[in-house]
């Protein structure tokens, strides 16, 4: 039973013990999911990640979010030099509540704040299937 707790307390720790200029201190990036007319728009919070360090990718009704921050300063003054270094890295699964259209599919970066489209797929409308009613024996 105690080793059941230190291993609950070890997991509940984990994304508390980052750093706290870590844009991942919770763990995980802070997401929104809204439905629009059109479909679903996602904005996730990713200060300090570069567009080219992050992974969108959408399978079937799946959504992953990637990405890695990587920030290195550097400060020479005449009595001082400071030399910082910043790593995280995240990954983010959602399912969706429907395959999105592939083909209209868009996600962009603006100040920090990646935000990713997802438009419904056509309707087809429902399609009714007749079932045969019949007698039992």
């Amino acid at each position: 039973m105690s080793l059941q707790k230190e291993m609950d307390r070890l997991f509940e720790d984990f994304g508390r013990k980052l750093p706290a200029g870590s844009p991942f201190a919770g763990g995980f990036p802070s997401v929104n999911v809204s439905e629009t007319d059109t479909g679903l728009e996602l904005t996730a919070e990713l200060p300090g990640v570069a567009e080219k360090d992050i992974d969108v990718s959408v399978s079937d009704r799946t959504l992953t979010l990637k990405g890695e921050k990587q920030e290195e300063k550097t400060v020479d003054e005449k009595d001082r030099h400071v030399s910082e270094r910043s790593f995280g890295s995240f990954r983010r699964v959602m399912t969706l509540p429907f395959a999105p259209k592939k083909d209209g599919i868009e996600a962009h970066m603006d100040n920090g704040v990646l935000t990713v489209i997802l438009p419904r797929p056509e309707e087809t409308g429902p399609q009714a299937h007749k079932i045969e009613v019949k007698r039992k024996g």
